[in-house]
């Protein structure tokens, strides 16, 4: 559970900084972008206006009239274009966004995965490590018993030794 809870706050606390970084680049992007559409409105009122201007007799549009509208036209069409080179380049940089946040998701993950697996070796190597001090621990109690044993047996063997001995010692005065 710990080591979730560290991975977590690791997480949380390196994705603000990756975030901020790209958050600055795309708002710069995005403010570009809407300087353009405002450019790009501000033209086309300029060319509502000049569709509406009429300088020549009874009212009629000149030459002069539909040449402005057609170079107001053309610079909204130019400023179209950038808008969508611009607006191409901002979803190419929110692809990269997702790729680096797959990116870190991927490395986050395998990064779990080996925490996973030294925590699994930890607790085999632990597992491994009491079972052989419960051996020893039995091993030790078997050799106490056996020395134990052994001590009786060498007690016993002493004290009937002895008896045996005073037997002879009883023997051989009574013989003399």
């Amino acid at each position: 559970m710990r080591k979730f809870i560290y991975l977590f706050f690791v997480l949380t606390l390196s994705f603000p900084a990756f975030s901020q970084q790209d958050t600055a680049a795309y708002a710069a992007q995005r403010a570009k972008i809407n300087a353009l559409l405002a450019e790009r409105s501000t033209r086309f009122g300029q060319y509502d206006e000049s569709l509406n201007q009429r300088t020549g007799i009874f009212g009629w549009q000149t030459k002069r009239d539909i040449k402005n509208s057609n170079e107001i036209l053309r610079q909204v069409v130019i400023t179209d274009n950038n808008i969508f080179k611009e607006l191409k380049v901002l979803m190419e940089y929110k692809d990269l966004q997702n790729q680096q946040k797959v990116a870190v998701a991927d490395q986050s993950q395998q990064r779990m995965e080996r925490y996973m697996q030294t925590i699994k070796k930890l607790q085999d190597q632990n597992e491994q490590l009491k079972a052989a001090a419960e051996s020893r621990a039995k091993s030790r109690n078997i050799s106490t018993y056996v020395i134990v044993f052994l001590l009786l047996i060498m007690a016993g063997g002493f004290y009937f030794l002895l008896k045996k001995i005073e037997q002879y010692k009883k023997y051989e005065k009574s013989n003399v």
